[in-house]
């Protein structure tokens, strides 16, 4: 499938505006980034919540350079031929998760289909520098594909006791070659099932982005494929464009749809759903939702801080662990409609998608995020 590129961005919808980025936390720490020599996908993929999280403290690191083997045209990561690997990257990152007080970090990476182990040991050891210059803190690791590897890479990586494992599958399969060039559906999903199977202990995660012209029962299979992976965590939001000459969006999905879709994860079985427009893989990374690494004592998966039964009725903190906005009324009741497998929303509450906004409070009528 062909998809077209070079149009012009649509307006973004009201529930998708959010503040640009300021103040005295974010100056900080984009200068503690900037004086360690470090990269953040935030800035690498102009992430829309950056204003927001960096102001609150919070980014995830970008490992391996800032320069990507592969051309996603979804992803606004510069493409091109990468530096040699810093071996001293774990080392500095290290340094600056203990600087920041973290207890949980989000580390991902650029593809380096130019390295035989993809750059398996540089984040094996990034993961053992962490745990040994911070006890305590955990972390959560978000890993490319490592498709074209001529050593068992994931092996390397989930060897060194990461405390989560996500790799995103993005879209469906009818779109990835479009999508994500240089990527494979189906080696995705045995990425995800190899580490579930082999590492049982250790929670997968994995995201979608909606609004690249899926199809409802497309993302139903996509939903049945993670689920028979061993995933155990979903992220879902909205796809945005980066700029001209990336591919369209094809469709604004409304927070109630979001809403739905959620739910329908959530009977599907995943421990941990979170389900909305500005939802990325560490969106939010500051609130104390933490789900259980390893077997749990009573089946569920979650802690009941994630379920919520924990009698506080707040959504609470916690580090690099996505939560989107909070929400005083209870999610949309799923109900399956005419076409099979498409979800829609029925209130309980009676308020209007209008009336509930996604964005973090305080920022409706905020400037439109336009990318750097």
């Amino acid at each position: 499938m062909t998809m077209p590129v070079g149009q012009a961005r649509k307006r973004l919808p009201p529930w998708l505006k959010v503040p640009l980025g300021g103040g005295e936390q974010y100056a900080h720490l984009r200068g503690l980034v900037k004086g360690l020599g470090l990269n953040t996908v935030c800035e690498s993929a102009r992430c829309p919540n950056i204003g927001e999280c960096w102001s609150a403290g919070t980014g995830t690191f970008m490992i391996l350079g800032n320069l990507c083997t592969r051309g996603c045209r979804y992803c606004a990561v510069p493409k091109g031929k990468p530096e040699p690997l810093d071996l001293d990257e774990p080392r500095r990152v290290a340094e600056a998760v203990k600087a920041m007080g973290l207890r949980h970090v989000v580390v991902t990476s650029v593809d380096r289909d130019d390295v035989a182990d993809g750059g398996a040991s540089v984040f094996a050891d990034l993961v053992r520098r962490v745990h040994a210059e911070c006890p305590g803190t955990r972390i959560e690791l978000l890993v490319p594909d490592f498709r074209f590897c001529k050593v068992d890479a994931v092996a390397i990586v989930m060897e060194s006791g990461p405390d989560f494992l996500n790799h995103n599958i993005e879209t469906v399969p009818r779109l990835f070659p479009s999508v994500r060039k240089g990527g494979d559906y189906g080696s995705s999903i045995r990425l995800l099932t190899d580490c579930a199977r082999r590492w049982p202990g250790i929670p997968t995660k994995s995201g979608l982005m909606l609004g690249l012209g899926e199809r409802e029962e497309e993302l139903v299979g996509v939903l049945r494929d993670l689920r028979g992976a061993g995933v155990r965590i979903l992220t879902m939001g909205q796809y945005l464009q980066p700029g001209i000459g990336y591919l369209p969006v094809e469709r604004f999905y409304e927070p109630a749809e979001f809403d739905a879709w959620g739910e329908r994860a959530r009977e599907m079985g995943f421990d941990h759903v979170e389900s909305g427009p500005l939802v990325r893989s560490s969106y939010h990374a500051e609130s104390p939702r933490v789900v259980r690494a390893g077997p749990p004592a009573d089946g569920s998966g979650v802690d009941s801080a994630v379920r919520g039964d924990s009698g506080s009725g707040e959504v609470g903190t916690c580090a690099f662990h996505p939560s989107p906005w909070r929400r005083s009324s209870p999610p949309p009741r799923w109900r399956p409609s005419s076409r099979a497998g498409a979800p829609r929303a029925r209130r309980t509450t009676g308020r209007s998608a209008s009336s509930r906004s996604p964005c973090p409070r305080g920022t409706r009528g905020s400037p439109t995020w336009r990318g750097s």
